[in-house]
């Protein structure tokens, strides 16, 4: 959520910001009038609370007196009804206004580049050669079907379109790459790993900015009397163990990890990658997520992508970093990399992690905030997040650059403990 003062003292201008950077709209017009009512209703309301509080004085003096309070107690009661009745006004200005300030994305830093889609990111640096064949590539679908180890099919048997079961060695590689991942971070990284709920409530959604405006890309249960969503990325459970919390700022930066499923509708999606594993509805990620001071959270992003990278260059897979431009950035971001692995199967660079620094956008939701010293005002935090890795992603991106002829696939070096010494699953 942005920074209340910009939409009160500079409205124009975030309004004008928000529409070159982001392409979106923001009714001014409806704005202004909302605030104008909130300021009048407020007013009235401290008006009527402090005539109350007047009245309610003279009536006790009257009592003590021994006289007549009957008329002033009536006047009391009228002054009751009129300010519930404008407390009621005022908290239907200030939910709408609420409303709002959810739907609103996070302004980009200074140093985005503006675009309106994928087409105006700009590629910061690439690393590795990608491998040359000698013989006839095949994408990771090809490479699964052999002795069924990817099935798409028995997926969707048991759940649907968009899910798929894993057999064998490769499920044994998948497993492999999450630990790989998760022993890289919290040994060499610093990170502190977590086991989490993958169930959580709207409260959590909305801290992390899933909800309101994304609510049709989610999986959400209905059971008893409480809406529960399942997490599309564990950052929505990482970032919200610091909601309603205030931090000592000698303790920052937090670096916590997890490994989980995660869950997506990919609503508006139907017909994009549908073949294989690169978009699916349950899939799983190794997540990162810092917390940092506001002084801290730039040079932390540039960290975070590091150690997102380290993954990649330990399995010898080429990539691209790619800094995203304004309109292709997630909703809470301010700054994002995106990781581009290459997939011989496709000939091309796909999005493998994606880092994200959303200043005090989230923290502003969670009321997350720290504080220096007992004798100084608590500060918002500044929350980041990124994939180190996705684990489905990582996967095909292994098989599909370590195939051989045959069909097989060599298994990364470091993987090698992972897999019990096997270097080639057949």
């Amino acid at each position: 959520m942005l920074d209340p003062a910009l939409l009160r003292a500079h409205l124009a201008d975030t309004a004008e910001r928000l529409r070159q950077t982001r392409s979106f709209v923001l009714d001014v017009t409806e704005i202004n009038a909302l605030e104008k009512q909130r300021k009048e209703l407020g007013t009235q309301t401290q008006g009527l609370q402090n005539l109350r509080n007047v009245r309610s004085k003279t009536i006790g003096l009257l009592k003590a007196k021994g006289e007549d309070a009957s008329a002033l107690k009536a006047e009391v009661l009228g002054i009751g009804d009129r300010l519930k009745s404008h407390e009621q006004a005022l908290a239907k200005v200030q939910a709408r206004l609420m409303a709002i300030a959810l739907e609103i994305p996070n302004l980009p830093q200074a140093s985005v580049p503006i675009g309106k889609d994928e087409r105006g990111n700009v590629e910061v640096s690439r690393w590795g050669t990608p491998p040359v064949f000698n013989f006839q590539v095949k994408d990771h679908v090809a490479l699964g079907e052999r002795h069924g180890w990817l099935d798409g099919a028995a997926g969707a048997k048991i759940s649907g379109a968009r899910f798929t079961v894993l057999r064998g060695q490769l499920a044994w590689l998948h497993r492999a790459l999450a630990q790989f991942m998760i022993d890289l971070h919290t040994q060499e990284h610093g990170y502190l790993e977590y086991n989490l709920p993958v169930i959580v409530n709207a409260e959590s959604m909305q801290g992390t900015g899933q909800l309101p405006k994304f609510s049709d890309d989610l999986f959400a249960t209905d059971i008893g009397d409480a809406k529960r969503y399942l997490i599309p990325t564990a950052e929505v459970a990482l970032t919200n163990l610091v909601r309603d919390t205030i931090v000592d700022a000698d303790a920052l930066p937090l670096r916590m990890v997890a490994h989980t499923p995660c869950f997506r509708a990919e609503a508006g999606n139907y017909g994009r990658d549908t073949r294989g594993m690169i978009r699916q509805h349950q899939f799983e990620k190794v997540e990162m997520v810092h917390i940092a001071r506001a002084d801290q959270s730039d040079a932390q992003l540039e960290e975070m992508r590091g150690h997102a990278e380290q993954v990649l260059k330990k399995l010898n897979l080429s990539y691209r970093t790619m800094l995203l431009c304004s309109g292709d950035m997630g909703f809470g971001a301010a700054k994002t990399y995106d990781l581009e692995v290459w997939l011989p199967g496709q000939q091309s660079y796909r999005e493998i992690s994606s880092c994200s620094n959303c200043e005090a956008f989230q923290a502003r939701r969670l009321h997350a905030r720290m504080r220096k010293s007992d004798s100084q005002k608590p500060e918002l935090l500044h929350t980041l997040n990124g994939s180190g890795l996705a684990v489905g992603r990582t996967l095909i991106a292994v098989m599909e650059n370590n195939q051989q002829a045959d069909g097989s696939i060599t298994v990364p070096e470091v993987l090698w403990p992972y897999m019990g010494g096997v270097r080639r699953i057949v």
